[in-house]
Parts: structure tokens; sequence; C-alpha cells
């Protein structure tokens, strides 16, 4: 049988591509079979709250083993002290990156950041400044009267502040997010849609090429390849989207 990965693979031995495919809604089983599909010098694989809830490390020892880097998308957000002994955690699974809520404030995102230097992980701890479902009229019904991208662009700020690796955001504030923040400071965004795709419950999206080229680093893409009936043909659709 054909090998259709064998181009890229023969291209690539180390991990260019700036995709992470969401695993989420899914079982440990079909988690499974979509990362076989998959390749690890191709995109590295974020593993969600429903996934984590019913599989738990399991899931992510496994895609490890398979030789993906792992994003555990779990979103923290607790005390300080919790926050902090929560990302250990995930840290100690040996995870490429997981993130809190900026909401959470200053104090717990810098002790989560202090802790992972202390303790020598090279894991990426990033925060959510606003989920990419919100728009206005969202943020007033939990009484954030500020503007959206004021709000944003506020928490990616503190983010910085508190010494984090970069934020989750909507590729559509990916430049101003730079340019306040600096090339260093990663974005990491969902909401990536190539043109012919449903947008499903996003509410700011953007296609590939668009958001690399607005400042993203990494992006986040589900629906768009594990809904697909050939999730690695549309994975390379992506890539070539991107000149990879």
């Amino acid at each position: 049988m054909t090998d259709i990965l064998a181009p890229l693979k023969a291209a690539s031995t180390t991990l260019t591509s700036p995709v992470v495919v969401a695993l989420d809604n899914t079982s440990l089983d079909a988690a499974l079979a979509l990362a076989d599909k998959l390749h690890p010098t191709l995109c590295r694989l974020k593993v969600g709250k429903e996934l984590f809830t019913r599989s738990g490390p399991a899931i992510v020892q496994a895609l490890q083993k398979r030789g993906f880097e792992v994003f555990l998308d779990l979103k923290f957000h607790d005390i300080p002290n919790t926050t902090a002994q929560a990302v250990m955690a995930a840290a100690d699974l040996g995870v490429w990156m997981v993130n809190v809520h900026a909401s959470c404030g200053y104090d717990a995102m810098a002790l989560a950041k202090q802790r992972l230097v202390e303790g020598g992980y090279d894991t990426l701890l990033i925060a959510v400044t606003v989920l990419t479902s919100m728009n206005q009229q969202n943020l007033a019904q939990i009484g954030v009267n500020n503007e959206l991208e004021t709000q944003v662009s506020r928490l990616a700020q503190l983010t910085q502040k508190a010494g984090l690796d970069g934020v989750v955001c909507s590729a559509q504030e990916a430049k101003r997010l730079k340019t306040l923040c600096g090339d260093d400071f990663k974005l990491i965004t969902p909401g990536i849609r190539l043109p012919e795709d449903n947008s499903d419950d996003q509410q700011r999206i953007c296609t590939p090429k668009q958001a690399l080229q607005d400042g993203a680093d990494y992006l986040v893409i589900g629906r768009s390849i594990t809904n697909s009936p050939d999730p690695t043909t549309k994975l390379q659709t992506i890539l070539r989207s991107i000149d990879i």
C-alpha cells in the first residue's frame, strides 16, 4: 500500500509545521485512530477537556509514544497555588505546552511560570485571553465593558508581564498583539478555517495563510481536519496553503 505521506516525511525529519490538530470531542480509541492517520513531523496534537476527562493521562502518553508533541488544553483557572500545581502536574506528563486563563490573574500566572522555571521544565506556558467563540455581546453579558480588542490586549500584556510564553488569541488579534508584545511572545490561534470550511461555533475565524501573515505562531485546527473524510489529505492541503 502506498504511503501518501512519504514525500512529506522524507522532506522533513524535524517539526516545522505550525499546525496543532485538535483532538477534542473524541474517545481514546477515536483519537488514537485519527493520530495514526497523521504523522509527528507534520503536526502537533491538542488534547482538550473532554478527551482528557474521559481518558486521563493515558491519552497523552499514548500520543507521545507515537512521537507527537502534545498541547494539553485544560485552561486552568483557580487560586495561585492550585493553578501552579496543576501546571506542574501537566509538565510532569512531559507535555509540549499547557495553558491557563489569563483572567486567573497575575499572581497565579507568575507563580506557575516560576515553578516551571525552578523545576527546569521545557513545557511552554500560555494563557487564554478571550475565547474565540465570544463576541462583544458575550463580554457584556459577563460584565466586561471593555471593547473586545482592548480586553484581549490588556490580558495579553498581563500575561507577558507574568513571564508566560504567549497567549491563545484570535488570528484577527495577532497583528496587534505582535506589535504590543514582540516577536518572541508566541501567539496560538484557534478558529482557523479554509475558505470552503464551515465556521461552526467560532465567531472570529481566519485562513491559515492569513493568520501566519498577521503574526500567528501556531494554528490550532480541529473540525476542518477531524471531520474530514480524509484527515491526512486535508492536513496536506492546509500545509500546501502555507507553503509547507
